[in-house]
């Protein structure tokens, strides 16, 4: 495991090394794990996808990121971002595990409260979309 001790306070920081873990868990093969010191990311590695991030050249693709902010921890999942029923799904099961609301920005899911993480429906969220399925989803919605 990379050394997250700098990007999270130690609060949370249990709760960090927890989400880690499931995802590198759940993780499809084919994405790596980076960090660029300020959170943890999945990408899709340049050697799988040459064409990686069109915001940023010559970078992998990302896919998602897990960031500890002043008052939370996101998580960023680009696959909930790009696909309608992904999301309708995640709400869902959201609503169903979780007594609190759901807050959440297009791309990122924020966990305002590291005692209430749902890291089944994570783990579950995290095995919904393999590499290729992101690079095609990606491709399509760069038209």
């Amino acid at each position: 495991m990379m050394d997250v001790t700098t990007l999270v306070d130690e609060a949370r920081l249990d709760s960090f090394i927890h989400l880690i873990e499931v995802i590198d868990e759940h993780l499809p093969e084919g994405f790596e794990k980076t960090t660029d010191g300020h959170g943890i990311h999945y990408v899709v590695p340049l050697d799988t996808y040459p064409s990686g991030y069109h915001v940023t050249l010559h970078t992998p693709l990302p896919f998602i990121s897990v960031i500890a902010q002043k008052r939370h921890i996101g998580l960023y999942h680009m696959g909930i971002y790009s696909d309608p029923e992904l999301l309708a799904w995640f709400k869902q099961e959201y609503a169903n595990r979780v007594p609190t609301k759901l807050d959440m920005g297009k791309s990122c899911i924020r966990f305002n409260n590291v005692k209430r993480i749902p890291f089944d429906l994570v783990g579950e969220l995290v095995e919904k979309m393999t590499v290729e399925e992101w690079i095609q989803r990606y491709e399509g919605s760069r038209g």
